[in-house]
């Protein structure tokens, strides 16, 4: 796809880093095994510009950390990034990457999962945050 082109190899990197890294902290929070499962799903799920980026095979997604705060010190802050890096260069695609992503939160913590704990429904809202800080 030639608009992939618009964004940058570190661009890309903060998008998948950000989106991968959001299922991670819901993880790290306690989210099931399954419901994970779910949300990684989601990602290699999507369609457009986010879709192909997020599925392309890549080892430049960094989701190291110690402690669920260490992760959240690097995902977070990615979250907002990818917010403004494809309202700079492909504002087409800034409610495609945080629908997939709000999704993919959804798919982890939504109705049928039963009731979230209250670990991960606090992770789910600062992802939310995350997502709106841009």
């Amino acid at each position: 796809m030639s608009i992939t082109i618009a964004l940058t190899d570190q661009d890309k990197s903060i998008l998948r880093t950000a989106a991968y890294g959001a299922v991670s902290l819901l993880a790290a929070a306690g989210a099931p095994h399954k419901a994970v499962t779910h949300a990684s799903i989601v990602l290699t799920s999507a369609t457009g510009l986010v879709g192909h980026v997020l599925a392309a095979k890549s080892r430049d997604i960094h989701l190291q950390g110690k402690s669920v705060a260490e992760l959240a010190d690097r995902v977070l802050p990615s979250l907002t990034a990818a917010m403004g890096v494809l309202g700079e260069r492909c504002p087409g695609e800034v409610d495609n990457f945080r629908d997939t992503v709000l999704v993919a939160v959804e798919a982890a913590t939504g109705p049928g999962k039963g009731e979230p704990s209250p670990a991960v429904a606090v992770m789910a809202r600062k992802i939310a945050a995350a997502l709106d800080a841009a």
